[in-house]
């Protein structure tokens, strides 16, 4: 087992997170009629991590990957986008995860098949957790992807979590769920509120809050999580914009931005976290953090890959915001 050499300066975000090799389909339609596929990457922290480091923002990702083929890919395109991967974990006993995207015309959410049980990053747990290296950073981006790939992930999760408050970080919390990856929807329910519970910016989507809070008005999913401690709710509602709640800034709405086709959906939420957590770590108010990330999350649906419409600084700053 090697670790890649490692960076000893400060961190703005720290992420951990399973990256996968993502294989899009050519051609719409049922994945098994596929003749070829483009090779992309998948992952919800590497998506969020991608689009911060393009943003000028110095990110830190852990994780464990094999030492196969699609482990030397990953880490050669994050690396690549000027990620530290000194904590990142290559196991040559270990097998790196991916999975299998369609292609659909419909502006519909594209069907997604995972191989990934058993992988390297499911075989990560709190001793994996390395407390100086995490607390280097000033902020923590959490997801409620890593905690459902195994029991250890989600021990490794909260150990995460809890360091950082210790240590008085931030820390930003999309709940991003997978059911299939959990034991049950009550399981899932109870851990991902009591994640939420530990952040101070939690960014659930609306369809999510009404499974995980019983609610369907964003009003009433952001005051669910606001009660339980976060500083700050951003409900996302797709093409409709967002609904913020936060202590400082009150409440209110931002629209989405237009757009004339969507390519495909998935990344879009990951877009939008990077957009909200980049603005606030620079110290711009909620309404211009939450209008940041809709504007990226609308570039997200509008490209084939996760990360291939996540913009530069200079894109960003072209488009003042």
């Amino acid at each position: 087992m090697t670790r890649l050499s490692a960076d000893p300066s400060a961190f703005d975000v720290a992420l951990f997170g399973e990256a996968m090799l993502l294989l899009v389909a050519d051609q719409p339609g049922p994945i098994e009629n596929a003749q070829a596929f483009h090779k992309r990457t998948a992952g919800a922290e590497t998506n969020v991590a991608i689009g911060l480091s393009r943003l000028g923002l110095k990110v830190g990702w852990a994780s464990r990957l094999g030492t196969d083929s699609m482990g030397r890919s990953l880490i050669a395109t994050m690396k690549g986008e000027g990620i530290d991967c000194s904590h990142v974990i290559c196991d040559e006993t270990q097998k790196t995860g991916f999975q299998f995207k369609g292609r659909v015309t419909d502006g519909s959410d594209p069907p997604v098949e995972y191989h990934r049980k058993g992988s390297a990053a499911s075989h990560m747990g709190p001793q994996d957790i390395d407390e100086p290296w995490l607390r280097s950073a000033r902020h923590l981006h959490a997801t409620g992807v890593f905690p459902a790939i195994s029991a250890s992930a989600l021990q490794a999760a909260v150990k995460s979590m809890e360091v950082m408050r210790a240590a008085g970080r931030t820390i930003s919390f999309d709940t991003n769920l997978r059911p299939t990856l959990w034991p049950s929807t009550e399981v899932m329910r109870e851990q991902i509120n009591r994640l939420a519970a530990m952040a101070d910016w939690v960014l659930p989507g609306i369809e999510e809050g009404l499974l995980l809070t019983g609610h369907d008005q964003p009003e009433a999913v952001a005051r669910f999580y606001r009660e339980r401690g976060a500083s700050l709710v951003v409900v996302k509602l797709g093409a409709a914009g967002a609904y913020y709640d936060g202590e400082d800034c009150g409440t209110g709405f931002v629209a989405g931005f237009p757009v004339a086709k969507v390519i495909d959906t998935v990344g879009a939420g990951d877009g939008f976290a990077a957009g909200v957590v980049s603005a606030l770590l620079e110290g711009k108010p909620v309404p211009e953090a939450v209008r940041r990330g809709a504007w990226i999350g609308a570039r997200a649906v509008q490209v084939l890959g996760d990360t291939e419409g996540l913009p530069t600084r200079a894109e960003l700053d072209a488009a003042g915001l």
